[in-house]
């Protein structure tokens, strides 16, 4: 019997450690109540009872200390999100959404294979957007996540906002261990900033509405300067072996054409010599050099890694040449 209570106790201590409500005496979280109060007009005692109503989760602490662009080589990123399976899924969702793709595509000058390469890495084409509460996670991010504390904080700010602006519960909404939410995955404050109405039906629907998830991320990439037209990103060897290096892989183009090719860099492109470029280093099986130009680097403006942007460029790749071949 007494063995049994001690198991009892350390089960239920380990549940508390990994899992409490919210103390909304805390000063951190009694400055982030009052800030919703004075400088955006919530009631004090409505904050408190969604603040309060909130759990903070261990396993969303774990998740976001091991992000897979940091534990991982290219080759076995690549490998999970360029499976035939998902190239297969990827076809369907063209054939479904083509019209829709190639419409705003044509309007915003965002490469529907763009679009479709986001929404497959992102979600699998709509089938994982994921099942944590985002109240939970932000509120778990904001307040028991010090390094990243000032950023979450102000990620539950928009997430408050934008509930209200939209008439959502926020203790309902789902979404990833960081709180993105929907099918392409948007933060509360590239919600807020860039979500768009794209079918005019007067509410933007990032959950269910594929034509406002497509015109949505094509309208974040636009006002991330995303350049009509323009390359993304190119293979390159140098014309010494003996003289490669490995870059810095940049999340920004540090470089131009003219540059990378007096360097000893070759790559082909249409793009100009003054274009801003990068030469980037990609570890696997058999190592890769890449240039990325502008348009690259907007897309890491969606998630902040190399390997997220040519996985999403692979991956739209590999889907309009399947596409092609069953046109042809």
């Amino acid at each position: 019997m007494t063995i049994r209570i001690l198991f009892l106790l350390v089960l239920l201590t380990s549940i508390l450690k990994t899992a409490h409500a919210f103390d909304t005496s805390r000063q951190e979280i009694k400055q982030f109540i009052n800030n919703m109060v004075t400088q955006h007009g919530f009631e004090k005692n409505k904050i408190e009872s969604i603040i309060s109503s909130a759990i903070s989760q261990e396993s969303i602490l774990q998740a976001i200390s091991r992000p897979a662009e940091k534990t991982l080589t290219w080759q076995k990123y690549r490998n999970i999100f360029l499976k035939p399976e998902r190239i297969k899924e990827g076809v369907k969702f063209w054939k479904q959404h083509h019209d829709t793709l190639l419409k705003i595509s044509d309007k915003t000058g965002v490469n529907a294979e763009i679009i479709i390469g986001i929404i497959g890495v992102e979600t699998y084409f709509g089938r994982i957007t994921g099942n944590y509460s985002v109240l939970n996670a932000l509120c778990t991010l904001a307040f028991d996540y010090p390094r990243r504390s000032p950023f979450f904080t102000k990620e539950l700010e928009h997430f408050l906002l934008l509930s209200r602006e939209e008439g959502m519960n926020p203790q309902q909404a789902t979404g990833s261990y960081a709180g993105a939410m929907g099918k392409p995955q948007f933060m509360p404050s590239s919600f807020r900033a860039y979500a768009v109405d794209a079918n005019g039906d007067g509410k933007i629907d990032i959950w269910n509405d594929w034509q406002d998830v497509i015109g949505s991320i094509a309208n974040y990439l636009v006002q991330r300067d995303w350049q009509r037209g323009n390359e993304i990103i190119t293979k390159a060897e140098f014309k010494d072996s003996s003289k490669k290096i490995t870059p810095e892989n940049s999340l920004k183009a540090n470089d131009n054409v003219r540059s990378l090719k007096e360097k000893g860099i070759i790559f082909d492109t249409h793009m100009s010599k003054d274009h801003p470029s990068q030469l980037l280093f990609f570890d696997g099986e058999a190592d890769e050099y890449w240039v990325g130009f502008h348009n690259f680097f907007v897309i890491t403006t969606y998630n902040r890694s190399i390997m997220y942007a040519l996985a999403v460029y692979q991956l739209g790749q590999e889907i309009t040449s399947e596409i092609n071949l069953v046109s042809n």
